[in-house]
């Protein structure tokens, strides 16, 4: 399939046909191959006018909190409101082969059956953040089949892995009960981005989940009350909220989209959401352009020469570190 007739299947084919030219698309943006690459750019270029409509929403969390789970229940629900539904899920590579299992679609069963819906599994490709190098050019092919919501599942994530805030509208944050005491919740990083904080599995201990949600929802204030307010994430006007969910049962996920449609009409009234969309794009520009640079530091022919004796010395303990990068950068700049 050509990238014109990718452009053509996604803008006017029917399901069957948009369905494998997204995969076709997505497939080609994923590839590293320069020829692939120009492709890509010259066919997601074509596809920029008839993105931005749909909404893009960050789903993040430890791993075994149910991210999969709840997307899957949340997604049924939509459908049921009559919305089309994508989902980008990112699945940690291995360290050790650089394989990656896929396996986020298996646990959508149901989901993953219905044609309103599309779910597209990629790995992580050692790329750190929870998300993988290309879930926001994947993103805009979803938007542009006319899908209405986005849905990005991170890798089990820690405290510092906060891409997707960087790529999504909203940013959901899903916790555990019995996930830590008072100082774990107001830690830096995570928890002060989340523009919506769950606590999924309630339906387990019930006392515990109520725990959770109180120590939550006061250090969220507490993270609210310090700091240049200019600076805030989430604008004085939405106050970051914690809602109790039982994605199994299905309990709490009507509560939920009920917030994520109070946080969206409210940003998108007072200017912030395109804002934030706005800021998002600059920062993907240099991003990319960190990545270019890397890469052509790497392919720089005195570069290519000087390296395998620079390693050795490294290794061996005959230079520094600090200083053999040093020497390849004046190589590669002089």
């Amino acid at each position: 399939m050509t990238p014109e007739q990718m452009q053509d299947g996604i803008l006017h084919g029917n399901a069957a046909v948009q369905r494998r030219a997204m995969a076709k698309a997505i497939t080609l943006l994923e590839s590293s191959r320069a020829d692939h690459r120009e492709q890509a750019d010259g066919l997601l270029t074509a596809l920029l006018p008839h993105t931005g409509k749909a909404f893009r929403l960050g789903i993040s969390g430890v791993p075994g909190v149910g991210k999969s789970t709840f997307i899957e229940a949340l997604g049924l629900y939509l459908i049921g409101k009559g919305l089309r539904v994508a989902v980008l899920a990112i699945d940690p590579s291995s360290s050790v082969s650089g394989g990656s299992i896929l396996g986020d679609k298996t646990r959508m069963e149901h989901l993953s059956m219905r044609m309103e819906a599309y779910i597209r599994p990629s790995p992580s490709s050692g790329t750190l953040g929870g998300v993988a190098e290309k879930t926001r050019e994947a993103m805009l092919v979803c938007e542009a089949a006319g899908y209405d919501v986005v849905i990005i599942e991170t890798v089990g994530v820690g405290q510092s892995e906060i891409a997707v805030h960087g790529m999504a509208d909203m940013f959901c944050l899903l916790q555990l009960p019995n996930a830590g005491d008072d100082l774990q919740a107001i830690k830096k990083g995570v928890m002060e981005l989340a523009d919506l904080v769950v606590i999924n599995k309630a339906d387990i201990d019930a006392k515990a989940a109520m725990r959770a949600q109180a120590q939550i929802t006061s250090s969220l204030r507490l993270l609210g009350m310090h700091g240049n307010p200019d600076h805030a994430t989430h604008g004085a006007l939405w106050q970051p909220r914690v809602i109790q969910i039982s994605a199994l049962l299905g309990n709490g996920v009507d509560d939920f989209w009920a917030a994520v449609s109070s946080f969206r009409d409210m940003q998108t009234a007072n200017g912030r959401l395109q804002l934030r969309r706005e800021k998002q794009s600059l920062a993907w520009m240099w991003e990319r352009i960190d990545f270019g640079l890397k890469q052509a530091f790497r392919q720089h022919p005195q570069v290519k020469a000087m390296l395998p004796v620079l390693q050795d010395d490294v290794a061996a303990g005959r230079i520094a570190a600090s200083t053999a990068a040093r020497n390849l950068l004046l190589a590669q700049m002089q």
